[in-house]
This record gives structure tokens, C-alpha cells and sequence, in this order.
């Protein structure tokens, strides 16, 4: 009896997992979301039980209200970092990178004396001086925490710098993840562009998905509307970035999620070590990347960096997510371990993004995503 009156007790106090609404109540709830937001284009997967439940397109793809559809290829943003750190992962598997080693270990000579690679990379050359940066791994670079900042160019003089020790604490850095690029490329001899196409858009299907432009893209391409509703057109990106040039779908993106909640084409270790907690988070929210951290009392025991995507603990247990965001461009990835579950939103409007807390927990139920790190503000109410 007292073991039954424990296991009831115990029922009682885990959050019910949420009923995944129909494809109509979906429906209908972006359209509300939308209408409150003025966002003109927005797309949506669901996956659940690692397996894609829904995807659909809503509004428009562009200035001439053509519409935006389940093949329109859209700007994946950040996205590209998740998809990268899951390249990576397979790397780790093949023995190829160790996530705690130096990058001195990768490398034919000292960092510094890799010069003229500023256009490509970021202009290592300035760190002459800087041994710090011998310390720097893999695993920093995947985690925002080798010092330095979002990018070059926002420092004086347009200047690398590693403005603290590396592995102290997190800081959001595209800068970070070009750097394990470099040792990639120039290290390993690889090319980041043929191995994310072959071990990850290959692997999954993803017909429509690049690290760089397509012709082939034109014809069924979004353009985008900025935070002011003014059309801005897609940026055909030349060159293949970690930090962010992937062009994708959303049905391309929905079975990457599916791909990665289920642990596909990764070893058991490499993917629970992707998804663990490797750093504290230790700021109120996500950026500015050099603000404050905050007292030991006031941080979130929640919210870590994992290797490529911030780790979260919730209502129904871990899960894991990662943003995209540019001037035209708002996308998020939400996913929840327990169920293999998970909701994609790609927007080609960036004033779509005040309605993702909304309609992730419209759809997944409320999942603990940290919502004020991530965007800094409060998430349009649901009613």
C-alpha cells in the first residue's frame, strides 16, 4: 500500500506530457500568432517520437506575395551552428578530433602565423603575443567560451582578440565556431562544405540544404522583412561558414531535428555528449556577448551550453535548442530528450520571433526554454 500511495504521489508531481494539437489548431494558431506579430512568412515542423509529425508554410516568401511553401529554401542562420557541431560529433566518433585537446594539436604551425586569412577566417596574425591561445579546444569553441568576441570586426581596430581566459565562461561567438572551421580545413585538410553535404544533407535527405548559394535556389526563394515590415532581399551567400551561411527548407530542417532527437548517424557517447551541460550560463540573457556575468544567486542551474545548442532542463525534463537571427531572418529549434520531440519555426519575417514562446508551448507544451536569455523580452501573452 505505501508503495502504491508513493508511486501515485509521485505521478501527481510529473508535469502530463502534452497532447500534441491537430494540424487544424496548429493552423489556426500560427494564423493568430502572425496577425498579432504582422509576420508575413513563417514555416513550421513538428517532430515527435523522432519522427516528423507536420510541417506546413504560411504567408508569403516575398514582396510580391508569391507563397512561402514547404520547399521555399530560407536563410538557416544560426541554425548552421547545431548542424555543424553534429558534423563535428562524427569526427569525435572517427577519432579524427578530441574535444579536450589544444588546437595546437591540429595545426602545422603557430595560430599567429596564419596570415591573410581574414576574408576567409578572421585575421589570426593579431593574436601574436596572446599564448593564450594554446589553450583553446574544440569543446570551447563549441561552447562560446574561448574568449572571444561575436565576431572581429566588433572589436577596436577590427582586431581578434581573447578577452578572457579561454574556458572561463560563456560568451556567444560566431568567431569561436570559424575557428574550429579553420582547424578543420586547414588542419585536417577537410572541406566543410563537401562534409556537412555528405555526413549530414546526404544522410538525412535534404535535397534543398546548403553551406553556400545554389542557382537552383531562385526559384522557389525567400526573401525577408525586416523588425520596420520593409522587404529585404535573401543574401546569396559565397563562401561556406560554421557561424552561419546554411541556405535549408523546412522540410529539410524538420528531418534534421527528427535526425538528431533520434541520435542518428552518432554514437551513443557523442551525442549525450553534445547535449550535456559542458558550461554554466552565467548571464541574464544571451546578448550582448561581453555583458556582466551575474552572481553565483541569480544564475539559472538550469541553462548550460552544450556543443553547439544551449541545454535546458524543464517541466518535462532535458531538452535542447538553438536559435538563428539576422536583420530579416528569425528561427529556433526546441526539442525535448524524454520525447523525442521537437518544433522547427523558420521566419522569413523577423517580427515572427516574438511568437515562437508562444507557439512552441502551444504545440509542445511548456518546456522550460529559457524565452528571456534567448531574445531579451516577454513573450507575446498566448491569449
Amino acid at each position: 500500500m505505501r508503495n502504491l500511495l508513493i508511486a501515485l504521489a509521485l505521478l501527481a508531481a510529473t508535469p502530463a506530457m502534452a497532447k500534441t494539437p491537430t494540424p487544424a489548431q496548429i493552423d489556426a494558431e500560427v494564423a493568430r500568432q502572425m496577425a498579432k506579430t504582422g509576420a508575413q512568412g513563417l514555416a513550421v515542423a513538428v517532430i515527435d517520437g523522432g519522427k516528423v509529425r507536420y510541417v506546413q508554410a504560411y504567408g508569403k516568401r516575398n514582396a510580391k506575395g508569391e507563397p512561402l511553401t514547404r520547399g521555399t529554401v530560407m536563410y538557416g542562420a544560426s541554425l548552421t551552428k547545431a548542424v555543424f557541431a553534429y558534423t563535428v560529433m562524427q569526427l569525435v566518433d572517427e577519432k579524427l578530433v578530441d574535444l579536450d585537446a589544444s588546437i595546437t594539436a591540429y595545426l602545422k604551425k603557430p595560430l599567429p602565423d596564419y596570415t591573410g586569412f581574414g576574408d576567409n577566417y578572421a585575421p589570426y596574425e593579431t593574436l601574436a603575443g596572446d599564448e593564450r591561445w594554446r589553450r583553446i579546444t574544440p569543446r570551447m569553441l563549441l561552447t562560446h567560451s574561448a574568449g572571444f568576441a561575436n565576431f572581429y570586426w566588433d572589436n577596436p581596430g577590427e582586431k581578434l582578440v581573447i578577452h578572457f581566459d579561454p574556458g572561463s565562461r560563456y560568451a556567444y561567438s560566431g568567431d569561436g565556431m570559424i575557428l574550429m572551421q579553420f582547424v578543420l580545413e586547414q588542419g585536417l585538410g577537410l572541406k566543410l562544405g563537401a562534409e556537412m553535404q555528405r555526413r549530414v544533407f546526404d544522410r538525412f535527405g535534404m535535397a534543398n540544404t546548403s553551406m553556400m548559394w545554389r542557382p537552383d535556389f531562385a526559384a522557389n526563394l525567400a526573401d525577408g522583412w525586416d523588425e520596420d515590415g520593409k522587404p529585404q532581399p535573401h543574401d546569396e551567400r559565397s563562401r561556406v561558414r560554421a557561424a552561419g551561411s546554411m541556405d535549408t527548407t523546412i522540410d529539410d530542417m524538420a528531418k534534421f531535428a527528427a535526425g538528431l532527437v533520434r541520435g542518428e548517424g552518432l554514437s551513443r557517447a557523442s551525442r549525450a555528449e553534445m547535449l550535456k551541460p559542458s558550461l554554466p550560463i552565467t548571464t541574464r540573457s544571451q546578448f550582448l556577448t561581453f555583458q556582466p556575468e551575474l552572481p553565483p544567486e541569480k544564475r539559472r542551474p538550469d541553462l548550460a551550453a552544450g556543443l553547439g545548442v544551449v541545454v535546458f532542463k524543464g517541466p518535462q525534463g532535458p531538452g535542447f535548442y538553438k536559435g538563428g537571427h539576422d536583420d530579416i531572418t528569425g528561427n529556433t529549434m526546441v526539442c525535448v530528450e524524454k520525447r523525442q520531440a521537437c518544433v522547427v519555426l523558420l521566419g522569413n519575417d523577423v517580427r515572427a520571433e516574438k511568437a515562437y514562446p508562444a507557439l512552441v508551448a502551444f504545440i509542445l507544451g511548456e518546456t522550460g526554454a529559457p524565452w528571456d536569455w534567448e531574445y531579451g523580452f516577454t513573450p507575446i501573452a498566448r491569449n
